[in-house]
């Protein structure tokens, strides 16, 4: 792992274009029809979870970004994209912006955060499949994952995924 010569900071909006390119590069220019999309369109991501990684020689090594959602009648988190450049993949760059985005988010009072990935990938952070919530068609409810960022985080919180306008943490309980 060579993570140690990578420096984290939050997405400037100078960083931009590098970061979807990275995101272009990794999910193909088709990752935008993805239903997760959906939920992205017109509305902003949540500024503070939003990190560029950068390698020594300062160049985007890897990004991830997150969205404010409604699951139901509450806020919740929807984190992704997240990429690594493909010269800096298996350096443990996208676990390191993961764990950052989980602590950062907890500091901030959001109760909880979901994704749509791998269960056994995204179980090592403590994500785990969320009974009851819906991600727009077609979504594999397998891969629906969720975390609590603080006891009780998915108490009740059940219903269909939709965008939201932003993410404030008092808006979240």
């Amino acid at each position: 792992m060579h993570s140690s010569s990578i420096i984290t900071a939050p997405e400037r909006p100078d960083d931009w274009w590098e970061v979807e390119a990275l995101f272009d590069l990794c999910f193909a220019p088709g990752r935008t029809a993805l239903s997760s999309y959906r939920l992205r369109d017109g509305v902003d991501p949540v500024p503070e979870l939003c990190l560029v990684a950068r390698d020594g020689d300062g160049q985007v090594a890897g990004a991830i970004r997150h969205w404010p959602v409604q699951v139901g009648m509450k806020r919740a988190i929807l984190l992704g994209p997240v990429a690594v450049h493909p010269t800096h993949q298996g350096e443990g760059i996208a676990a390191l912006l993961i764990w950052r985005c989980l602590e950062r988010a907890a500091k901030a009072g959001h109760p909880r955060m979901m994704l749509v990935g791998d269960a056994p990938y995204y179980g090592r952070f403590g994500f785990r499949k969320l009974e009851g919530v819906v991600m727009p068609p077609p979504t594999n409810p397998d891969r629906v994952l969720g975390i609590a960022l603080r006891r009780g985080g998915w108490d009740g919180v059940e219903g269909e995924v939709a965008p939201a306008r932003d993410c404030n943490a008092a808006q979240t309980t």
